[in-house]
């Protein structure tokens, strides 16, 4: 004997593929502010409102305010250079073709990918917004720890950049050159020890987000 349940039949609630985008968007959304403004931005921001106040009260307020407009005007500058490089690194990362640098500079390249990691090192124009954002592009296409480590020693030692346009003025041509000489094999060596530390090096989740 089955029994009978009166009034209309029930269907089961489906939520529209549209709504269910929108609260994946949501929360990812909410985890990259949650990573953005995290710990480490409060205790940036607490540390910069103390020393604001230090030096407002230690020196005189116009002191402080030419500061802050300097400060104001630097991060003018600087933000569209740093929003242009982590696009243009991000377009890159995606179109690398991931097996050509794994033969140039993957794990099985040998001291042939550390010096072109080096080299490319060298050459690499602009500031930490450009070369660190290429150097998380070539981490997620394929290159190995040793060339990556390569590759950020070289263009911070011998970047030929910063060599004119800071070692030379600065210092004159035979300091810089002798800085150079000295500084040249390091690459290299920094790769080689990258590859014999006996623990794991993994990038972040941000710099992996594109790898096949």
């Amino acid at each position: 004997m089955t029994r009978v349940v009166d009034g209309p039949p029930t269907e089961p609630v489906t939520r529209p593929d549209g709504a269910a985008s929108q609260l994946r968007k949501g929360l990812r959304w909410r985890k990259l502010l949650g990573e953005s403004f995290g710990t480490g931005f409060w205790a940036f921001a607490a540390a910069a409102i103390v020393l604001g106040a230090v030096v407002y009260h230690q020196t005189s307020p116009e002191t402080f305010w030419d500061i802050l407009e300097a400060d104001i005007v630097f991060l003018a500058e600087t933000l569209p250079r740093i929003l242009v490089a982590l696009a243009v690194a991000g377009l890159v990362r995606v179109m690398l073709p991931t097996k050509r640098i794994t033969a140039l500079i993957g794990q099985d390249s040998g001291l042939r990918g550390l010096i072109i990691a080096g080299l490319a090192g060298c050459i690499t124009p602009g500031g930490p917004s450009s070369s660190f954002a290429l150097l998380a592009a070539l981490g997620a296409g394929g290159a190995d720890r040793g060339a990556l480590i390569s590759y950020i020693t070289a263009w911070a030692m011998l970047n030929i950049q910063r060599i004119f346009v800071w070692d030379i003025p600065f210092m004159g041509e035979e300091i810089a050159l002798a800085r150079f000489l000295v500084c040249l094999p390091l690459p290299i060596l920094a790769g080689i020890i990258a590859r014999r530390i006996p623990f794991e090096l993994k990038l972040s989740e941000r710099a992996t987000l594109h790898r096949d």
